[in-house]
């Protein structure tokens, strides 16, 4: 792999997932295939001007931080060029011991040393915080994330999964802004933006999202990123619902007018949102990646109607 130009100079309207790189979801080691195709896919999101990588420790039992690690170390200059973001607070299932959620201080500080040491880099640009942890002493919490800044180790702090009271709650014990919020957003996970039009409705107690999270973040100035982005191809191919096989036609019917691929519009539905959202998509294909080039380089093509057209579509029942 060879750094050269990014077209776009770099973009940061998207991201890109790691988690699909490093070959299987077990401890089974990594090879020289796996290396290959994550060059491959990395390679794939610089030509589409995306420069920001999406991590956590946990990917692949720590092969997708891996072999990104091998990557950047088989190409000179190229951590000079990327933001790399990683994740931790997430245990896996080992032995008798089920998952679990861990964001105790002294944890924290040991999962990003060693998340350093695959990604082979001696900083990390942004920490998010993967889910919330109940038993977590957000003054412990805080305290690490400090040592971890103060450091050098780490440059930017954000969360994942959270919502406006679970942030603030932190915000309160550290003295730099969290300016980071990954959560599931994409034409298919609605909740979102749903659960602030559906205030005063039955329809709205079976929502689950936390009201006033994405107000909360917009005030704050808290970007919003998008996982399962491409809503899992459920608009691209992968129809089940009679409201899926709907909302596919108008997506690919929007991209053949716009001269753009379903991805894109998919992404731009995400990204006409005034809280400007910043989409993760994962795919380790590099023609998917690839087809989310307009996303990258464009601003979203979609009018406010063709916007609500999409929504709509998805829901499968009209607004309230």
């Amino acid at each position: 792999m060879t750094t050269r130009d990014v077209a776009g100079a770099g973009s940061d309207r998207l991201m890109y997932g790691c988690m699909g790189l490093g070959g299987s979801w077990d401890t089974t080691p990594y090879g020289a295939s796996e290396i290959s195709e994550a060059e491959a896919a990395i390679e794939a999101a610089l030509d589409i001007g995306i420069t920001t990588f999406d991590h956590a420790d946990i990917y692949r039992h720590g092969k997708s931080e891996a072999v990104f690690g091998e990557v950047l170390a088989r190409t000179p200059g190229l951590r000079e060029r990327v933001t790399v973001q990683t994740k931790c607070g997430i245990r896996l299932a080992d032995g008798d011991r089920p998952g679990r959620y861990d964001l105790r201080g002294p944890s924290i500080v040991q999962r990003v040393e060693e998340s350093l040491t695959r990604l082979r880099t001696d900083v990390i640009d942004v920490l998010l915080l993967h889910r919330p942890d109940p038993l977590a002493d957000p003054r412990d919490t805080g305290e690490a994330l400090t040592a971890l800044h103060q450091q050098g180790l780490v440059r930017r702090f954000g969360v994942s999964n959270m919502g406006a009271e679970q942030i603030a709650h932190l915000q309160r014990h550290v003295d730099f802004p969290l300016v980071e919020n990954q959560l599931e957003m994409s034409l298919r996970s609605r909740g979102w933006v749903e659960s602030g039009v559906l205030v005063n409705t039955p329809e709205g107690a079976a929502n689950g999202f936390p009201f006033g999270t994405i107000e909360y973040c917009r005030v704050n100035e808290i970007r919003l990123q998008a996982w399962g982005s491409l809503a899992q191809g459920r608009f691209t191919g992968r129809q089940e619902a009679p409201n899926e096989h709907a909302t596919a036609r108008l997506v690919a019917s929007l991209a053949e007018a716009k001269g753009t691929t379903p991805e894109t519009i998919l992404l731009w539905w995400l990204q006409r949102h005034p809280a400007r959202i910043a989409p993760v998509i994962g795919s380790a294909r590099p023609t998917r990646i690839r087809a989310c080039r307009d996303a990258a380089l464009r601003e979203p093509a979609l009018t406010h109607e063709e916007w609500y057209e999409l929504w709509i579509a998805a829901r499968g029942i009209p607004l309230p």
